[in-house]
């Protein structure tokens, strides 16, 4: 009888679930749902929140959705997800989630994301320099918990533990009476020591940050707990590893090679390769730097320059053609999204080239945070949808490139480059204008998805 391991990713946009045949390693079964949950800001404080109970009504329907005979044969559940973000709870030990008794909106906080602005550059100098190599920037879980603790005290008192989405999630499977975090999510987090795998908790505790929101840490890709109740079908005890990020769960899925480089480009943009197995990190932040240094698994670290522009700068644009359509009185199936999205991406393709210049930053970098977008080399001739759209994403690579230039890619040993995302595999001109920006050869066959990494990682140590 075959055995599956079930891999969640609980991403920014939606849900995905799959079932690894764990003999196999093949994919059995997937669905992907998206969540519709976020919640619109008229606080005027940058807030990006989203709604949990949103997101695990969505959780459940895509586990839902997966063949029940499978999920009856599940040995082992994953979970990776949106990094750097938090939410708050209050844990209750033995809880049911097969009743739903846990996700009323009384017992948890919306999900501060990775996007949330709140954390002003003043903000982030007034915080003491934590004992990591890792800069702390605004949506990072620490510094979000700092900015309640001094602009609303009260929020917090409730709230009996506090994690990622995806370590709520696993709280809530095993029952747990607090958050249990992997390595990786820690230090998206902020004020973590990789090399000890330590929270700064004298730094955090001379800040006022309150102690007892801090998760405990268990190894990425080690065990979190056993499953409370059946769920889905899938039996009382099954083991559920600690969760993990989601970007370090999409490498694992697609970097077949230590000479590759992974590029992904989905709602944010990154560019990967691992370091040398001797590899250590700097011992202070390097705020400066567009690269930076993530824990991978076995203690190796992956060199990442890692930028808040990707997918979401086109959605951005469509978006903002969306609005003005409207204003002008424009009506009908053309305010579609997607059918604009499509047409946009005709237009730029019969435009294969275009002197018009764009810096597509409109939401800043954690590096250079007030370097916003710019146009430049604006004619007569060059105002075209064509136009426009390829050089926007010309733009995007050109961004990626500046942050990690392909000569760095070349000392590093870096022979080819995985190019994945959702991103890029709905949009031949970012296609295209990856192969101009980089030398290196590009292929897409190894897509880069972090449900099926995660499940990997289980199947590989567990």
């Amino acid at each position: 009888m075959p055995s599956y391991i079930l891999g969640l990713d609980v991403g920014t946009t939606s849900i995905k679930a799959i079932l690894l045949d764990r003999d196999s390693r093949c994919v059995a079964a997937t669905h992907s749902i998206p969540t519709t949950s976020d919640i619109s800001d008229s606080s005027g404080i940058k807030a990006k929140e989203q709604d949990t109970v949103q997101i695990i009504d969505t959780l459940n329907r895509c586990v839902g959705l997966l063949p029940a005979d499978k999920l009856q044969h599940v040995c082992s559940i994953g979970l990776s997800g949106q990094m750097h973000g938090v939410l708050f709870w209050r844990a209750k030990s033995g809880c049911d989630w097969s009743n739903g008794n846990f996700f009323t909106a009384s017992d948890t906080s919306h999900l501060i994301t990775w996007q949330d602005g709140r954390c002003t550059s003043g903000f982030l100098s007034s915080l003491p320099q934590p004992d990591s190599h890792l800069s702390v920037a605004t949506g990072f879980g620490c510094a979000t918990i700092l900015w309640y603790m001094k602009h609303r005290p009260e929020f917090l008192e409730d709230f009996t533990a506090a994690g990622t989405i995806q370590d709520y999630v696993v709280s809530m499977l095993c029952g747990l009476g607090g958050c249990v975090m992997t390595p990786q999510n820690a230090a998206s987090w902020g004020f973590f020591n990789t090399s000890s795998n330590q929270w700064n908790t004298d730094i955090l505790k001379g800040a006022g940050f309150p102690l007892r929101l801090l998760p405990q840490c268990v190894p990425s890709g080690g065990l979190a707990g056993k499953t409370c109740s059946d769920w889905h079908g899938i039996p009382a005890c099954t083991p559920v590893g600690g969760a993990m990020g989601d970007f370090q769960c999409s490498v694992y899925s697609c970097m077949s090679a230590r000479t590759d480089a992974v590029l992904n480009i989905s709602t944010s943009a990154q560019l990967t390769y691992a370091m040398p197995a001797d590899f250590k990190p700097p011992h202070f932040p390097q705020p400066a730097s567009p690269i930076s240094f993530f824990p991978y698994f076995d203690s190796l670290y992956l060199a990442v320059a890692a930028s808040l522009n990707g997918g979401n700068v086109l959605a951005t644009f469509v978006e903002m053609l969306t609005s003005w359509m409207k204003e002008l009185g424009v009506t009908g199936a053309e305010l579609n999204d997607s059918c604009l999205y499509e047409k946009l991406i005709g237009c730029a393709l019969n435009q294969e080239t275009s002197d018009l210049r764009m810096s597509p930053t409109v939401l800043g970098e954690r590096h250079n945070p007030l370097c916003l977008g710019q146009v430049t080399n604006i004619s007569a001739s060059n105002l075209s949808l064509g136009h426009v759209t390829r050089a926007l994403c010309r733009g995007v690579l050109d961004n990626i490139a500046s942050m990690m230039p392909s000569e760095c890619l070349k000392q590093a040993g870096v022979s080819r480059i995985v190019g994945s995302g959702s991103a890029l595999a709905r949009n031949e001109v970012l296609r295209q204008e990856v192969e101009r920006v980089f030398p290196q050869p590009v292929v897409y066959g190894q897509n880069a998805d972090s449900a099926v990494g995660v499940a990997m990682v289980l199947c590989d140590r567990l």
